[in-house]
């Protein structure tokens, strides 16, 4: 109005629209389009909002006694049945949210989110070992054996094994007095699964005195202990597994053997195909440099096979990570 007043008493549209803080485009919007406010963010009557007092009803139905420990998929077919309708299930979880009473509201215990197990690096042999306990099946069903396995993360030998009749938290100390007893090694960290065997008072006494950082897998997280499963793996498919033990003896001797051939014979994949006792003593580097000649030579031999391409190198991987942190 005052714009057409300005106008009427000779002002230009545009000077008209300047003083009052509007562009002349907008009085044409407005002139053709009504004065409604269309802007971003700007208020506007929302037809199928829920009422404020139909809200207030809402937060005190789900607060009932009946309803309180009730989700809105529970609460709107019983108010159904009772011939109620207030809102959908998504309108009531909305109008709970914006109340803050968004919370847990069942019997179920509340989740517990674990958080991921410390990253633990390995430059060398005896600096970060894994271990766990497997069952070895007997031939009385239902009955087993317990084989304890430590293995060192870097070269992958098993570094120490122990079988029992059952689990106990006696025999892991007994195992790792056994493995570092008299051995000058900078054994800094191992990590296991979360088992009592694993947890026990004596064994977690041991370790801290001997400054060795301790971590465990989330509960139902094998992927936490990559490298003792695929030790896992490889013991229960290899060919003289048999499926059952009559005699603890019988497992020992079997174990024994079964560790003897992993650590000496076994081509381990991951550390390049070379056996574990190779990796560890040493003996990794002089292969690979043989290896690497041999395929030097047959490429300097043959060069069309391979064309463009550069010959395979085999390298040593001086660094091993378990658990690695993504960033």
């Amino acid at each position: 109005m005052l714009i057409e007043e300005a106008h009427e008493n000779g002002a230009r549209y545009s000077k008209a629209c300047e003083v009052v803080g509007i562009s002349h485009r907008t009085l044409q919007r407005w002139k053709q389009c009504g004065l409604n406010d269309r802007r971003k963010g700007s208020k506007k009557t929302v037809v199928r909002k829920v009422p404020q007092e139909t809200r207030a009803e809402i937060i005190n139905v789900c607060n009932e006694p009946r309803f309180r420990d009730l989700t809105p998929y529970e609460i709107v077919p019983q108010l159904l049945e009772e011939g109620r309708y207030l809102a959908s299930e998504r309108t009531i979880y909305r109008i709970l949210k914006e109340a803050d009473q968004l919370h847990h509201r069942s019997e179920s215990r509340v989740r517990h989110r674990h958080s991921k197990p410390p990253e633990r690096r390995a430059t060398g042999s005896d600096q970060v070992y894994t271990w766990d306990i497997t069952y070895m099946a007997r031939t009385i069903r239902g009955l087993f054996f317990y084989a304890y396995v430590i293995k060192d993360i870097f070269d992958k030998s098993i570094v120490g094994w122990s079988i029992h009749a059952e689990e106990s938290e006696r025999h892991s100390r007994a195992l790792f007095e056994r493995v570092l007893k008299g051995r000058r090694i900078q054994l800094k960290a191992v990590h296991a699964d979360n088992g009592h065997p694993m947890k026990g008072v004596s064994l977690m006494g041991l370790l801290q005195d001997l400054n060795v950082a301790v971590s465990h897998n989330r509960p139902r997280t094998s992927n936490d202990n990559p490298y003792i499963e695929s030790l896992f793996k490889t013991m229960k498919y290899h060919v003289t597994y048999p499926r059952a033990f009559d005699t603890l003896a019988d497992a020992r001797q079997w174990m024994a053997d079964f560790v003897h051939w992993y650590n000496t014979e076994h081509l381990h994949s991951s550390i390049g195909y070379v056996t574990p006792h190779q990796m560890r003593y040493g003996q990794a580097e002089a292969i690979f440099e043989q290896r690497n000649d041999a395929i030097n030579r047959a490429r300097e031999l043959h060069p069309e096979r391979w064309g463009s391409r550069p010959a395979k190198q085999w390298i040593i991987n001086r660094e091993v990570v378990l658990n690695p942190d993504k960033k």
